[in-house]
């Protein structure tokens, strides 16, 4: 890292800054008394002891790529094999009620890594892909990295192309190898990844060749990052592609690959339903392997495991969203802000902490994940955010501070300017800015089939205040 980019980065406020409306400070002794101490202490245990007591746990986080609410057998997926992380559900707790960051790849993915939501967020939309992390962004990897962890970030990054401050090792992670761009992550069989900020050739996909397949060389990296750092606390981002299908489809046939339609290829489906299966399968037997991984090195105890998705499924490229009912109970897809494209699964293990075998209705989001991390480590993030940290939930304890409500929008740019509140059991939903605000409760209609605006004016007046001001503007998109 540069010596100007070390400076961009200087912390203030302890371990969490906000450089674009918070004004940037310099270390002092008192300042980094606690965050020194805090990266010493579990230094001097033995790796058994810090296990035993639970100090500093090691984060994975592990997200699919499109996998909707409905794909998963531990949230009633009848015909999808997913026995590995039915397994993670029994041993963890299934939260019922999160939500991604977005409806869309780029900016849910910002929202995890920096804590904001759409309203507030630097990168808000796919297009354009000149929006990336700039050098006042903070991300849950630079938080982590400031009490001793080590980060490293595997698979799809969407936040920065090469020449941009948007680099993952720019943005606090000490190892990368994936797609730096959303779009080149469509592709199964690309011609090369990025590693740190080097490019990765790979010869077996030259030519015709099918020969190296993007999701398992992530399944590989992700397992060696493990092994690399087993003595020491680390997190580790898998960010994986599958079960995401490309737009190209008709151009490019071949991104619907998968080395395998094992274990429904003898099944009375389209070959395209077979493929999908297949992928979430794929990734489901991967999340098998870093958690045996984690087991057979000692680290399982403490290790706190999330899986997840990005956004809902996928209504375009080919695969018919219905015929495995992706979206479960929920309305809409991926680029809805209905509950379909926002609402996603989410899974944590770690044992003795998160309870086994529990189910949680907590209300919580992707902005959510890093004060949540910074806890977990033990420093409370006290910089600005749009997040809660949602450890006493994890921990299956009443959770003291709540949302009042939470926002997402998308549309910046090329289509219809779309917004979400939600609100306790209400979600209000405005398809454009100048539309009249639609109402559900969730309670009874989690399929947002009824809308009961009318009968609830006090409610509506509520989540238009909420959405006036949620949504500040960024020069960087023009709303339509």
């Amino acid at each position: 890292m540069s010596q100007s980019h070390a400076r961009y980065k200087e912390q203030g406020s302890e371990v969490g800054r906000r450089g674009r409306r918070l004004s940037r400070g310099r270390f002092t002794i008192r300042s980094l008394a606690p965050l020194l101490l805090a990266a010493v202490q579990p230094w001097l245990m033995s790796p058994d002891v810090r296990a035993q007591t639970g100090a500093r746990p090691n984060i994975v986080f592990v997200m699919a790529d499109d996998l909707g609410y409905g794909d998963l057998g531990c949230y009633g997926q009848k015909q999808i094999l997913t026995p590995r992380i039915d397994r993670l559900a029994s041993q963890g707790t299934r939260f019922t009620q999160c939500y991604a960051g977005s409806t869309v790849c780029a900016p849910s993915r910002c929202s995890l890594l920096t804590g904001f939501h759409s309203g507030h967020g630097r990168v808000r939309d796919n297009i354009p892909h000149e929006i990336f992390l700039q050098p006042d962004d903070l991300t849950v990897a630079e938080v982590l990295k400031q009490t001793g962890y080590r980060t490293g970030a595997i698979g799809k990054w969407s936040l920065g192309n090469p020449g941009s401050w948007g680099l993952p090792t720019w943005q606090g992670f000490d190892y990368f190898y994936g797609h730096l761009n959303q779009d080149q992550a469509h592709f199964y069989y690309p011609d090369y990844l990025w590693e740190n900020e080097k490019v990765d050739l790979l010869a077996g996909n030259r030519g015709e060749k099918r020969g190296e397949y993007t999701h398992d060389l992530f399944t590989e990296k992700a397992l060696d990052y493990i092994r690399a750092n087993s003595t020491r606390p680390f997190f580790l981002y898998v960010s994986y592609t599958v079960p995401h299908y490309s737009d190209h489809s008709g151009r490019t046939p071949d991104v619907y690959l998968v080395p395998s339609d094992a274990p429904y290829g003898d099944r009375d489906w389209p070959q395209i339903a077979k493929n999908y299966a297949a992928m979430v399968t794929r990734f489901d037997r991967d999340v098998g392997r870093i958690s045996d991984l984690l087991e057979e090195l000692g680290l399982s105890s403490n290790t706190a495991l999330f899986v997840t998705s990005d956004n809902g499924p996928a209504g375009k490229g080919g695969h018919d969203v219905g015929f495995f009912d992706s979206n479960g109970p929920l309305r809409g897809v991926k680029r809805r802000v209905t509950e379909g494209g926002i609402r996603v699964p989410m899974v944590v293990r770690w044992p003795g902490v998160v309870p086994a075998g529990a189910t949680s209705d907590q209300i919580w989001a992707f902005w959510d994940f890093l004060p949540t991390a910074a806890a977990m480590a033990g420093v409370p993030f006290t910089g600005e955010t749009d997040g809660i940290s949602m450890l006493p939930a994890l921990k299956g304890e009443p959770q003291p501070e709540s949302h009042e409500y939470l926002y997402w929008d998308y549309g910046h740019v090329r289509s219809r300017f779309r917004q979400a509140v939600r609100y306790g059991k209400w979600k209000g939903l405005r398809g454009a800015t100048d539309a009249p605000i639609q109402l559900y409760d969730l309670s009874t209609d989690i399929g947002e089939e009824k809308d009961v605006a009318a009968a609830h004016p006090d409610v509506v007046k509520k989540i238009r205040e909420f959405i006036e001001s949620a949504y500040v503007p960024s020069p960087a998109y023009v709303k339509k």
